[in-house]
């Protein structure tokens, strides 16, 4: 086959092989088998291999994961990608309209879709291609996602030429892919995925557009928003003109009544649709007016979303621990027996404060009835207390504080419900959590040391751990402590520490009783961030070392709704932990300890290299450890008690020898 020959079959197999794509991912219809699809994609393959000159970026070929990439590019929006203020009842829905007619008068017709539940994204097309995908972030920043986002089979690479153009929508996995994926993860051994709409989120944001690939993603469109059209009724039917597979349930009402009565349908239907979805969203139709009203903090006037009524099921209280935020205040957080709400595995709710369980009266051994604010929040509503077992006790939060915390002070100021530790205020637990998170044991940040983090703390510049990596140069050189090159410098080794190794991200979170070695144990026990936030206490008592107290402090911190927020923004940030099987390293299964001075190096950096080589580095000498390390003036209750066990002592010339090699 000459290439002329070539070029022309190749540009018939490409319509094809699109139209059967559209039709089967966009319209759920099949033209073909599967099989014959693979056959027509296969012989394109063979043709543009021997052609390479003719491919072209709008292939199906070229819909193929790439090479890994080392990190996400940060992208502004062209135009904000807003959030929606949330409406929970008729009454709120009424108010919201009755507000925008003050302002623009009477509205003519409201545009409706279901809101689907998964990670918004914005594609671009220049002169009918695509040519990069873009996450919400920030609403302002997202990151670039494109190799990503290229590998989702229902994203047009080519669409009709119009210039720019701007796609928004939802980036979800269906019910049935979810519950198929789940099931091949239980059957090659893996732990199941929690909930459809945080594997859609997390395969986006791997580094690796292979595991996107795999994931059988779909992009659901909801927003045209260049070319501009006078209505959002008329925006959708260009989408779906375009090839762009949308929810289907989009609707235009006249009247406010029609808009409810859509909700009570929908609210009904939910459960029937392919997709998770928590609420309905509602738009002025005309986009004119729509833009007339402006926003308002982070939240468009001419829209809304309802939040559906949470689910709700019953489980068993099996422990109330106390958490201390990074403001100091005491926050109770029921364990729970795991139950489905929602679509989702909840684990633990917070209590809020000692009145809440005084109101709830909620004991350990209760049967209580949980529900999802807004489908994302676990709460309990109510206390079963037909089915409270014989014995149960009230919960007494001061005991409760003292036991869990018996070197701590604690307050409740006049007028506050919060318990706070005593004499603390939020800047100076801010501050010791920021010095350790930077600290060697943890993500050893160069430059991130007590004075400069109170400087960055005192100029209002860091309110989280988050905010460190928000940091800009030209900021930081602002300060008195700095000048261009140091706060360049601080910049560097701040992003520099955004893959970290897991153990070391997991002691950095200054976890309670979770130090450098049980943050070792941790990360080789569940391997990722995300699923030590699944363990169960079961599972955390399963692993060496962890008993009751520390598993209990562990599932405390991660029931804590301000934790998992800054694990979210964390993420949200680039920052992507990583970890090594540590079962083929070299020292695996062998136990350390270091006592002494050592002339070449300090002892938690003598301890890193050890755990880096998979040792287990211990405080105390048993009859299980390897040996011992004595640098100068070595403890002498350790080198008795090794030489009464027959342990064997290396000096620092035989550990330099042991770790180099």
């Amino acid at each position: 086959m000459n290439k002329v020959e070539a070029e022309q079959r190749i540009l018939k197999l490409r319509e094809l092989i699109n139209d059967y794509r559209y039709h089967y991912h966009v319209l759920d219809e099949s033209i073909m088998s599967e099989a014959a699809a693979d056959s027509l994609k296969h012989e394109l393959v063979l043709l543009e291999k021997e052609f390479p000159e003719l491919i072209t970026p709008d292939s199906p070929t070229q819909r193929v994961a790439g090479r890994p990439l080392d990190k996400f590019t940060k992208v502004t929006h062209r135009d904000r990608m807003i959030s929606l203020a949330d409406v929970f009842s008729a009454d709120e829905v009424r108010g919201w309209v009755q507000a925008n007619e003050k302002l623009v008068g009477p509205i003519q017709a409201y545009f409706t879709d279901i809101k689907m539940d998964g990670l918004a994204c914005a594609l671009h097309y220049e002169d009918g291609l695509f040519v990069q995908a873009v996450t919400r972030g920030d609403g302002l920043v997202g990151e670039d996602v494109t190799m990503n986002v290229r590998t989702i089979e229902n994203v047009p690479l080519r669409i009709p030429e119009m210039g720019h153009v701007e796609v928004r929508g939802e980036i979800v996995i269906f019910k049935r892919d979810f519950e198929e994926l789940n099931a091949a993860q239980t059957k090659s051994g893996e732990k199941p995925f929690a909930n459809p709409r945080n594997l859609a989120a997390g395969s986006i944001r791997q580094l690796d557009p292979r595991i996107a690939a795999k994931r059988r993603l779909k992009f659901m469109a909801y927003d045209l928003v260049e070319p501009n059209l006078p209505t959002h009724g008329e925006a959708y039917a260009k989408l779906r003109e375009m090839g762009f597979r949308t929810s289907g349930e989009d609707k235009v009402f006249h009247t406010i009544d029609e808009v409810l009565q859509e909700i009570d349908r929908l609210e009904d239907y939910r459960q029937t649709l392919p997709f998770n979805t928590d609420g309905m969203v509602i738009k002025i139709n005309d986009r004119a007016v729509y833009q007339k009203l402006g926003i308002v903090g982070k939240t468009p006037r001419g829209a809304v979303a309802f939040k559906f009524p949470a689910e709700e099921s019953t489980t068993r209280v099996k422990d109330i621990v106390i958490s201390i935020g990074r403001t100091g205040a005491a926050t109770p957080v029921a364990i729970l027996d795991p139950v489905v709400v929602a679509g989702s595995t909840v684990r633990h709710a917070s209590l809020h404060n000692a009145d809440e369980i005084a109101r709830l009266d909620v004991r350990i051994g209760d049967t209580v009835i949980i529900y999802k604010a807004g489908d994302i929040i676990p709460q309990v509503k109510e206390v079963l207390v037909k089915l409270r077992p014989i014995g149960a006790e009230p919960f007494d939060y001061a005991v409760a504080l003292k036991k869990q915390y018996p070197e701590l002070e604690f307050e409740r100021p006049d007028g506050e419900v919060v318990y706070r530790v005593k004499g603390e205020n939020s800047d100076f637990i801010l501050k010791r959590a920021l010095e350790y998170y930077a600290s060697k044991p943890a993500l050893n940040i160069d430059g991130l040391g007590e004075k400069n983090v109170e400087a960055l703390v005192d100029a209002n510049m860091v309110k989280s751990i988050a905010d460190l990596y928000r940091l800009e140069v030209k900021d930081v050189a602002k300060l008195g402590r700095f000048a261009k090159l140091s706060a360049k410098n601080l910049i560097s080794a701040i992003q520099a520490s955004k893959t970290p190794q897991l153990n070391k991200f997991i002691t950095a979170l200054g976890i309670r009783h979770v130090g450098a070695q049980t943050a070792v144990t941790l990360a080789n026990g569940f391997g990722s961030i995300d699923k030590l936030a699944q363990a169960t206490e079961e599972d955390l008592l399963k692993l060496p070392d962890i008993g009751q107290i520390v598993a209990e402090s562990i599932l405390a911190w991660f029931a804590d709704e301000d934790n998992l927020k800054l694990l979210a923004e964390l993420k949200e940030l680039g920052i992507s932990p990583i970890h090594q099987d540590q079962s083929k390293l070299p020292l695996a299964g062998k136990s350390y300890i270091v006592t002494g001075t050592l002339e070449s190096m300090g002892r938690e950096e003598a301890e890193d290299k050890l755990r880096a080589l998979g040792a287990t580095v211990t405080s105390g000498v048993t009859k299980n450890t390897t040996a011992l390390i004595t640098g100068a003036k070595p403890g002498k209750s350790k080198t008795d008690k090794a030489e009464k066990l027959g342990i064997p002592m290396i000096n620092e010339e035989a550990f330099l020898l042991l770790t180099n090699s």
